[in-house]
């Protein structure tokens, strides 16, 4: 994208400036059924259209009176405005900043209905199905040893419909997830990447729900919280924008949780031998050098260093409970560039392929099951695939099973739906 620093005071910029009618579209379409805040959009926006953080909050001076305001924000709201126009979203009744697809700007997306069961693609490692996930996994007969996925994060529904209720949040997500834990492994786990940036409404308060998910987890289904694993993205855009940038009340947000269970903890299948990291140089150094010379305590006695310690040679260091990766990957633009060139949506809120790649290496082996209930663009699956496990997804809607197929394309035993395939024309 290009953009031109202007010297002198400007207009907003026209329609057509910065960003294209469809680009934005495509943002909305890749969450039909959730309204977006417009925090959620520019975070979107910058993960996915090429814009920086520092271009997106860069103020300029803009109209006779000379106040400034962020120019490709600007842009953002004509182009929200010329999609109004065009009835493609609409506002959220009561909500200030939040928009929606129309229903009939959801006719372009095609969710499968109840019951349906659609075979999407597959490899010999594994297959996707397109249909609703709750049907799709029941009466699973082969034991799942991961199921890891990213339910939908909680957006806030127009209030026709009452505020959004943390209980039903809870109970669709655990409701989707009843036939993957009945099929789930006695040495399997449960792996949920969800979101803590959900606020009550109007108050800078974060919804308990994350809370309420394990403790509903736990009770219903009788498995065990083994962590709260951390994934810190560096260059998650600045945010909550209300809350942070403009009263001042709360810290911008760095990570996600991600939850992990098991069935029995003493028979998980974990092992951090699988994911250790290489040593540091000095690491490497104080082992070469027969370990620590000194003889200390910290802790009034709890930790003690002799001589000699850290001296043996190891295969690495055990990675930290916090997983630092950022939110861009090399698939992840091939999925971006493959949805372009089918003219489809991109999803609305991509997982890299370092988190599944990582967790999968820590919680399983070559040739275990892992599930993912919310496949969205099957990076979860393709880790699978590399990584030598078979698989098994579930995506609702038709658009993002064909787009999902494009990572696979060349892998042993690909194979895409005819029909699919026809439906969007290869």
């Amino acid at each position: 994208m290009r953009t031109t620093r202007l010297k002198h005071k400007v207009s907003a910029p026209g329609q057509g400036e910065l960003f294209a009618v469809d680009q934005i579209a495509g943002i909305y379409k890749a969450n039909p059924d959730k309204p977006l805040t417009n925090t959620a959009l520019y975070e979107i926006v910058t993960n996915h259209l090429g814009v920086s953080t520092e271009a997106l909050n860069e103020l300029a001076p803009v109209g006779e009176s000379g106040q400034k305001h962020s120019l490709v924000r600007r842009a953002i709201r004509w182009t929200q405005q010329s999609l109004k126009q065009m009835g493609i979203i609409e506002r959220v009744n009561g909500e200030r900043g939040v928009w929606r697809l129309t229903e009939d700007a959801k006719r372009d997306l095609n969710p499968a209905k109840s019951g349906v069961k659609v075979l999407g693609f597959r490899t010999d490692l594994g297959l996707a199905i397109w249909g609703p996930s709750a049907d799709i996994f029941k009466r699973l007969t082969v034991p799942v040893v991961l199921a890891l996925q990213s339910p939908p994060y909680p957006l806030r529904k127009e209030r026709a419909y009452g505020n959004p209720d943390e209980r039903e949040i809870v109970d669709f997500i655990c409701a989707t997830l009843e036939p993957v834990v009945e099929a789930l492994a006695e040495e399997g786990s449960l792996v949920l990447n969800v979101s803590q940036d959900c606020f009550l409404p109007g108050l800078p308060a974060r919804s308990t729900y994350v809370e309420r998910l394990v403790l509903e987890v736990c009770d219903r289904f009788g498995l065990y919280l083994m962590d709260r694993l951390i994934w810190e993205n560096p260059a998650k855009a600045p945010g909550p924008v209300q809350w942070a940038s403009k009263s001042r009340q709360q810290l911008n947000v760095g990570y996600e949780p991600v939850l992990w269970f098991a069935k029995n903890p003493l028979k998980c299948k974990s092992n951090n031998n699988r994911v250790l990291q290489p040593h540091s140089e000095r690491h490497l150094r104080l082992i070469q050098n027969g370990g620590e010379k000194r003889h200390t305590n910290y802790g009034d006695g709890a930790y003690r260093l002799r001589p000699g310690s850290f001296s043996n040679v190891t295969a690495g260091s055990i990675p930290k409970n916090v997983i630092t990766r950022g939110h861009r990957c090399g698939y992840g633009t091939q999925h971006r560039k493959a949805a372009e060139a089918l003219g489809l949506p991109t999803h609305g809120a991509p997982m890299p392929f370092s988190i599944p790649e990582f967790l999968i290496q820590f919680l399983t082996e070559e040739g275990d099951l892992v599930v993912d209930a919310w496949a969205g663009r099957n990076m979860t699956s393709l880790a699978a695939e590399l990584l030598g496990r078979t698989w098994m997804s579930g995506e609702l809607m038709l658009q993002h099973i064909r787009t999902g197929a494009e990572l696979f394309r060349g892998r042993p035993g690909f194979w895409l739906n005819p029909q699919i395939a026809a439906a969007f024309g290869r």
